[in-house]
């Protein structure tokens, strides 16, 4: 019997889709985000697909999304550390707007976990091999 694990947080699959679509509607307007996300997004649904796949894998454990959101951010070149929090900020404005607060703190603690290490990771491209890791 193959049975996926809970969730970790109560959420459908169309808040989901939702808060993305919602999310990357304001980084599209976004006067920092918008030059790096239009640089690289050519298919707006077609990403937004995927990043909806990448959340339900994340927190509803559904197979379906393909891909290393590290290497991603890493090969894009034109990402820095310091649009992480600008990246979080929006997503967590658009959270707390679309869902239940439960649902909202879940998620965002959940995204900024993931965000720490997609800094982290592109904080150290180009970082000499004995330098010290920004851990903050």
């Amino acid at each position: 019997m193959n049975t996926l694990p809970p969730p970790r947080f109560t959420i459908t699959e169309e808040e989901i889709e939702r808060v993305v679509a919602r999310f990357y509607a304001r980084v599209r307007a976004h006067p920092e985000l918008a030059p790096i996300f239009a640089a690289h997004v050519t298919d707006w649904a077609h990403h937004e697909a995927k990043i909806a796949r990448f959340w339900k894998g994340s927190i509803l454990h559904q197979k379906g999304y393909e891909g290393s959101p590290m290497i991603a951010h890493r090969r894009a070149g034109d990402v820095a550390g310091g649009h992480f929090p600008l990246w979080l900020a929006t997503f967590d404005a658009v959270l707390r707007e679309t869902l239940a607060p439960e649902a909202a703190a879940a998620w965002s603690a959940l995204a900024h976990r993931i965000g720490k290490g997609l800094r982290m990771g592109v904080e150290d491209v180009g970082r000499p091999p004995d330098a010290v890791p920004n851990l903050r």
